[in-house]
């Protein structure tokens, strides 16, 4: 028994059909989804390399910034002990100024006094000298 005619070219327009949808339809939607895989695969590896480039800068600039901050607080220290320094002179040079001032002050005040008991004392002298002299009536040598 032999099929009839219309079932070989059924089956020819069938394998037709399917020549055409691969060479046409199935190659070009495969080569394209393979492109985009590459695509994506080559996005994800710049990305990586990206965020690797990334973090080693971000560590660079936090040990670049931990260096400067370090500088800075040792830059501090040195100003803060110099500052220290420095006022520590400036009151060794004040109060050295001041006992000079005091002991200057001290010496006027007893050259004063002495100067004032001797006054005292000659005031003394003629006073009494003079009273001595009114109680006797006559001149004490």
């Amino acid at each position: 028994m032999l099929p009839d005619l219309s079932v070989f070219w059924v089956i020819f327009f069938v394998v037709a059909l399917t020549v055409i949808v691969d060479r046409l339809l199935l190659r070009p939607v495969t080569r394209v989804m393979q492109q985009r895989e590459q695509a994506i695969r080559s996005a994800r590896d710049l990305a990586e390399q990206a965020a690797s480039r990334a973090a080693a800068a971000t560590q660079e600039f936090e040990q670049r910034t931990a260096a400067a901050r370090s500088e800075v607080y040792k830059q501090m220290d040195d100003m803060r002990r110099v500052a220290l320094e420095r006022r520590q002179e400036l009151l060794a040079g004040t109060r050295a100024e001041i006992e000079r001032t005091v002991a200057d002050a001290s010496a006027r005040v007893q050259a004063e006094a002495e100067t004032a008991r001797q006054a005292l004392r000659q005031d003394a002298e003629s006073l009494g000298r003079a009273a001595a002299e009114r109680i006797l009536g006559r001149k004490v040598s």
